[in-house]
């Protein structure tokens, strides 16, 4: 996958992050890791959007879907209920790699399904934030 530039998208409640629950999300926030990512991968374009509401994810997936990008999502509690996310995924060319900072196969029963999983091209779990750095390192190296 030749891919220059990368959209990271995340949903709901991902703005609180390095303030809430440290004990699971850490104590970094998403502005901080970001400037580690663009100086890490200075040939990657890298966009970032952050959203609590679903349609603007939605409209954003829209936007960018369309053009030579990779997507990495990490849509929040919307994995585990908006089919509406997973057909704006399937609807677009773009690559997706799904992305959740905790595992959220070790939480909540009601977390251990992803309707983004079957339409994705990777699921990247539990990774920490370094789980960002590893969706970049899929679109690189595949």
């Amino acid at each position: 996958m030749a891919i220059s530039s990368i959209i990271i998208i995340n949903g709901p409640n991902l703005n609180l992050l390095g303030k809430r629950q440290p004990e699971i999300y850490g104590s970094t926030s998403f502005e901080v890791y970001l400037s580690t990512l663009r100086a890490k991968y200075p040939e990657i374009d890298i966009e970032y959007f952050q959203s609590n509401h679903e349609g603007h994810l939605i409209d954003c997936l829209h936007e960018a879907g369309f053009s030579e990008i990779g997507v990495i999502l990490n849509a929040g509690g919307y994995t585990h209920t908006s089919i509406a996310l997973a057909d704006a995924v399937a609807g677009i060319p773009a690559p997706v790699v799904e992305v959740h900072i905790s595992d959220i196969y070790a939480r909540e029963s009601f977390r251990h399904h992803s309707y983004l999983k079957e339409v994705c091209i990777h699921s990247i779990i539990g990774k920490g934030l370094s789980g960002y750095d590893e969706a970049i390192e899929h679109f690189l190296n595949g």
